[in-house]
């Protein structure tokens, strides 16, 4: 197969055929690009590279303009459109949330980096030898790292010592 020819034979009336079908010169400009390197790095193995070619610019154009469409559902739809994980909150619940959040958040930068590092590889389910590994230290000395970081940042919450270790 001859990628040169195939250019030069197909990429004026690929070209056309993309800017007619999306109105858009810019958009069939990246088409026909992306079209001619997708030949480039996996040529077709049927004997008519030309239908292959237009398929091919076909499909993007097709798969682009779903992803806009969606894209612009999402945004159209407002904050309630927007995939989350969690159900929506209502405003009071949120506040809430976010200010716990916020209280947390405060409490952690009052640690020592160290510290923090502890409790939060901890909290992400790091083994004991692998958070002694990072923060330089010994597997023994890492449970009561853990320990004297826990009452540290407890100190900065208004919670019982007993709340945060659980």
């Amino acid at each position: 197969m001859d990628a040169n020819r195939l250019y030069d034979e197909h990429h004026e009336s690929l070209h056309r055929y993309l800017v007619r079908l999306t109105g858009d010169a810019d958009l069939a400009d990246d088409a026909t690009q992306e079209t001619f390197a997708r030949l480039l790095a996996r040529p077709p193995r049927d004997e008519n590279p030309r239908a292959w070619l237009f398929t091919v610019a076909t499909n993007l154009v097709r798969g682009w303009s779903n992803k806009r469409r969606r894209r612009n559902r999402l945004l159209e739809g407002g904050a309630a459109r927007v995939p989350s994980a969690d159900p929506p909150q209502d405003p009071a619940s949120a506040a809430e949330a976010e200010a716990q959040r916020s209280m947390v958040r405060r409490a952690l930068a009052a640690l020592t980096d160290r510290e923090r590092t502890i409790l939060l590889m901890r909290e992400e389910g790091f083994a004991h030898r692998e958070i002694a590994s990072i923060v330089g230290t010994t597997t023994g000395s890492i449970g009561t790292m853990i320990a004297r970081a826990l009452e540290r940042l407890a100190q900065h919450l208004p919670l019982d010592v007993e709340d945060v270790r659980s």
